[in-house]
């Protein structure tokens, strides 16, 4: 058993409870730490999620997980894949690419859709085209980037998938850049959060684009730019917004990611599936200052602080301590009351050796009666070696059993 310290300053009354954390084979769960649950939230979008920017800690969701057409929130993925190549110097801002016919048809004046209106044969600036997406959301800068970089917009939709696997992403799929309809163009509002928490995290010198209100946009021959602002509704609403993208197809609905800060918080939230840019704009609003309202940052586990434990099989010891990188801080509800929390340490057994000081062999995860999740990376502590022979021996046997006693209990409940 370990116990852990919780110190908590909750509407002004300092309390210290005990975390209790069981270790069961695969898990280690806590029951029975008491604390606030918020007012539950109502979202009337049809999907909607709400992180804690710092944590990743999940503080609302509602059907985050249903793959569904993204529409011009699928350009963050086509951004991702631009900085990425910005950020290691493959690409420069001043390097410029030629709008095709097809980027001029498909994105551009002629198609009817959002566009930059970039000038059919004309070379553009990525840093114009850049900004195209970012702030206008052109569909034509979309497709002449995508061609620019891959040649055309199938091998750039699969570069888009490709990035979003790398950090973690098991789920969406890219056909285009642009978001327009196609039934392979699918993300859940849980990964279009997280792609924004990485863009943020990333790519800070690039985020700025996000939170821009206004891009000029002159092409040679033009006597006046075009005067393009932003279509973050956010932006305006004096709520500490500084990005990210709104999307809309018929098919979908209206849709946006959004991210605020407020006294140091950062917090990210999508909504979709909604049926006007009023709804949207409302419901994105009152999601975050919910969010607010209800929820702070709590120290959990000082720098260095082990937190528990992880059987190692076949290891010359039988568990490695786990500890967070620097100081644990997870997100609870601000109001005291007899409500339940869960903690667990969650891994991928059998762990087996060699395990090296500063691995990633586990989850600290956190989950309140209002169902808000903090998932926390734990890392080895210290190095675990290979055991002798008699050690991994035994160790093997004992997994063979577990795994063969699962094997009886699922076949057992198949037949009940």
């Amino acid at each position: 058993m370990l116990y852990a310290r919780i110190n908590n300053c909750i509407q002004r009354f300092y309390a210290r409870w005990a975390l209790m954390l069981l270790a069961a084979g695969y898990l280690f769960s806590s029951p029975l730490v008491q604390y606030a649950e918020a007012a539950q939230f109502k979202s009337q979008a049809k999907q909607a999620i709400l992180i804690d920017y710092d944590t990743g800690a999940i503080l609302y969701q509602k059907n985050a997980d249903v793959l569904v057409p993204p529409a011009s929130m699928s350009k963050l993925a086509t951004l991702a894949v631009v900085y990425d190549r910005l950020q290691r110097g493959i690409l420069s801002m001043d390097d410029t690419f030629v709008v095709s016919e097809h980027a001029w048809r498909t994105g551009g004046a002629p198609s009817g859709t959002s566009a930059m209106f970039a000038p059919l044969g004309k070379p553009v600036t990525l840093n114009d085209l850049v900004q195209g997406i970012a702030i206008q959301s052109g569909n034509d800068a979309s497709i002449t980037v995508a061609e620019g970089i891959a040649g055309d917009e199938a091998a750039f939709a699969k570069m888009m998938t490709d990035y979003v696997r790398g950090i973690g992403l098991p789920k969406s799929t890219f056909a285009n850049p642009s978001g327009l309809p196609h039934p392979k163009q699918l993300m859940t509002v849980r990964e279009i959060a997280f792609l924004a928490q990485h863009l943020i995290k990333k790519y800070p010198e690039y985020y700025k684009f996000f939170g821009m209100r206004k891009f000029p946009y002159q092409p040679k021959g033009r006597r006046r730019p075009y005067a393009f602002f932003n279509r973050n509704p956010l932006l305006s609403a004096g709520i500490g917004a500084d990005g990210l993208k709104t999307g809309h197809i018929k098919a979908a609905g209206y849709g946006l990611v959004g991210s605020t800060v407020r006294d140091g918080r950062r917090l990210i939230c999508v909504v979709h599936g909604l049926g006007s840019r009023r709804d949207r704009k409302s419901e994105a609003v009152k999601l975050i200052n919910w969010g607010y309202r209800n929820f702070s940052n709590y120290d959990l586990f000082e720098p260095d602080e082990v937190v528990g434990s992880v059987r190692v099989w076949g290891g010359e010891k039988f568990y490695v301590p786990v500890k967070g990188e620097g100081a644990i801080k997870v997100i609870l509800s601000k109001a005291p009351t007899r409500q339940r929390l869960t903690a667990e340490i969650v891994y991928n057994a059998p762990l087996k050796p060699p395990v090296r000081k500063g691995d990633q062999v586990a989850v600290l995860r956190v989950t309140s009666a209002n169902n808000a999740v903090n998932n926390v990376p734990l890392y080895a502590a210290e190095d675990v070696e290979e055991g002798s022979v008699v050690r991994r021996g035994l160790d093997s046997l004992v997994v063979m059993a577990w795994r063969w006693m699962a094997d009886q209990a699922s076949d057992l409940f198949k037949k009940i």
